[in-house]
């Protein structure tokens, strides 16, 4: 299951993706490049979420087998 920053990482880029699409109609090159920015810092804010889930999850499954 995605965790928050997951999803919010997605939109991130999601959103730069779009900001980026109407830099290039626009012509407008900081636009773009704000774009960029936010889809990079939303691709990090994704990953640090996988993460945090991967180590969930492992706390977990650890847990699980102590009970065993």
């Amino acid at each position: 299951m995605w965790n928050k920053d997951e999803v919010k990482g997605k939109a991130d880029q999601l959103k730069g993706r779009v900001k980026q699409a109407a830099g290039d109609l626009n012509n407008d090159k900081p636009l773009r490049n704000e774009g960029e920015a936010q889809e990079a810092a939303g691709k990090i804010q994704e990953s640090f979420g996988k993460g945090r889930r991967k180590v969930g999850e492992a706390i977990e499954k650890a847990g699980k087998n102590l009970k065993r």
